[in-house]
């Protein structure tokens, strides 16, 4: 049996007479009240009830001030590893300087906070996790010098390394509305910087929150004197390997029982015939059949192989045709025809493992999901980042390696067709299925191979943007956002998010990963090239903007076949 701990915050509060006279009956329960040291006599307090609490146990963590705490073992029920009600107790958008380092990541974008979705901006004044995660990440790091600066801290180092974080409203009093208790100081702001990203960001940060007009020079002087010392709390970065999985995927109660859902794949198609056919030969080897596999075929009509379904007669190939090439046209279309309850997403220059749609089957199950996200190994691409190395809330959504419940898809809308042709049209779907309330879990055991073919795709039309990757490793490579990305900013951010967005990515020009004569090269590179830099991100700006006034135009699943006989199919 589950014990479920109570530590109790705040000026007070009488467990026993929320109990009607009995002590909290779910574990022990431990008051701590808060003070100027408040976050180094709770962390000293969570510390010593951890080391005598099973893994298996919980904590609810929860302040006097918000009330009786609620029945804590249906919030335990749901999907997630931690439940919290951090965006209704005045996280949303903290720290601030998190918007000089991570502008436009998607979770830095805040759902709105009367839904249950992932957020790492929990608070410890209400959030319920199990001791597994406060042993297997780390706790609170007592150097913060509030206690909401810590438990933002918190809940990043608890996302990266794989825990689920989930706001759930209902863990508060009903009726809640937003309110603050606290702010942390400029200090925990450049704090959370510096645990997070590095004594580097932390200097920019500083510096651009000076520029911006945000702090002071001299409060970030001073800020910056008191931390620089400091050492962060053990956690992830000493104590996991990064491939190890999270203490708890999913909540075991998570899965519910009935059947998986059946599954059709999804896969454009440009000029891009030898891929497919090896494509379409590894999906007729899944361990778990598909139900359809829906061919979208947008190459040339003179040049059009049209005889798939007979090459493969024991594949359920259905063969769309479509007269006019567009990435968000082509998907849309193949969605408003699927007849899955979950959709998988492929490039047609994808390699595919015989067991793909049984391990994203596995992963939704699991984890009580709406979208799984799987990762592609890149020919050439070198060994994956970090943090795409372990199981954790994606913060992406692969179109060529992404499988999605239906029902996700009927609440988020289809592909915004502004970015027809253009880049990130999978970032803004996964932006609106994370603001949905989905829950999106990456896992980096489901692979498959992604050739980059030299024909076909975006590259038709002169889309294919320059990778990060590849500004690191070429001197000559320039990372300049698109268009259609800073669209996808200026869609979901403030206009200070997309604006710190583009000075990042001019910055960035100057970077260059090796030694010194590289990295002078590139810095020299980048001089010559900053005015063309600036003329084409102004050019592109403009265009944004201009996209601004015609889109979005997201199609939705109810539309169906009428929508779909208007995009030219044959």
């Amino acid at each position: 049996m589950t014990r479920i701990h109570l530590v109790l915050l705040g000026p007070g509060g009488d467990v026993e007479a929320w109990s009607h006279g009995e002590p909290w009956p779910h574990g022990e329960w431990v008051p701590v009240t808060e003070s100027p040291a408040g976050v180094a006599a709770l962390a000293e307090a969570l510390d010593a009830l951890m080391s005598r609490a099973r893994t298996e146990d919980a904590v609810l963590c929860w302040d006097s001030r918000l009330g009786p705490p609620p029945e804590p073992a249906p919030i335990l029920a749901r999907p997630g590893d931690v439940w919290h009600g951090g965006l209704l107790l005045g996280q949303e958008g903290r720290p601030f300087t998190i918007d000089y380092v991570h502008p436009t990541w998607m979770l830095n974008r805040d759902p709105d906070p009367h839904l249950e979705a992932t957020s790492w901006r929990l608070s410890l004044r209400a959030c319920l996790t199990s001791v597994g995660v406060w042993r297997r990440f780390g706790g609170i790091d007592p150097a913060f010098d509030t206690l909401d600066g810590a438990s933002l801290e918190l809940g990043h180092r608890w996302l990266m390394g794989g825990a689920v974080p989930r706001h759930v409203p209902s863990l508060l009093p009903e009726g809640s509305t937003p309110r603050a208790y606290g702010v942390p100081t400029v200090a925990d702001s450049l704090r959370f910087v510096r645990r997070r990203s590095g004594p580097r960001w932390t200097l920019w940060a500083a510096a651009r929150g000076v520029r911006t007009g945000h702090l002071g020079i001299f409060e970030a002087f001073t800020a910056l004197r008191r931390i620089r010392r400091e050492l962060p709390v053990r956690g992830l970065e000493d104590t996991v390997p990064s491939s190890a999985p999270s203490p708890r995927p999913a909540s075991d109660s998570a899965t519910t029982g009935e059947a998986p859902p059946r599954v059709t794949v999804l896969v454009p198609t440009l000029d891009r015939y030898p891929y497919l056919e090896v494509l379409l030969e590894q999906l007729g080897e899944q361990t778990v059949p598909p139900l359809e596999i829906l061919v979208i075929d947008q190459t040339e009509a003179e040049q059009r192989r049209r005889d798939w379904p007979e090459r493969f007669p024991k594949l359920p190939i259905r063969y769309v045709e479509l007269d006019v090439a567009g990435q968000c046209s082509s998907r849309n279309l193949g969605l408003m025809q699927s007849r899955g309850g979950a959709v998988l997403f492929l490039d047609d220059d994808d390699e595919v493992p015989p067991d793909l749609l049984e391990r994203h089957l596995a992963n939704l199950e699991a984890a009580g999901a709406q979208v799984s996200c799987g990762v592609a190994d890149e020919v050439g691409g070198g060994p994956l980042p970090e943090a795409f190395r372990r199981r954790r809330a994606s913060d992406v959504f692969p179109t060529n390696n992404g499988m999605v419940r239906r029902d996700a898809l009927e609440a988020s809308g289809l592909f915004d067709l502004a970015f027809e042709r253009g880049a990130r049209a999978d970032a803004d779907l996964g932006m609106r299925l994370y603001l949905s309330g989905a829950l999106s879990i990456l896992d980096p055991t489901i692979r498959v191979l992604h050739h980059h073919a030299p024909r076909g795709g975006l590259r038709r039309h002169d889309a294919r943007v320059v990778t990060y990757a590849a500004s690191r490793r070429r001197l000559t490579a320039r990372r300049v956002p698109e268009a259609t990305e800073i669209y996808l900013a200026r869609r979901y951010f403030s206009p200070r998010q997309a604006r710190e967005m583009l000075v990042i990515a001019v910055a960035g020009t100057f970077s260059i990963r090796g030694g010194a004569l590289r990295r002078l090269a590139k810095a020299a590179y980048a001089l010559v090239t900053l005015p063309l830099t600036l003329r084409t991100l102004g050019q592109r700006r403009r265009k944004a903007e201009a996209m601004l006034e015609e889109y979005p135009r997201i199609p939705s699943l109810a539309q169906g076949t009428e929508a779909s006989v208007q995009t030219g199919v044959r």
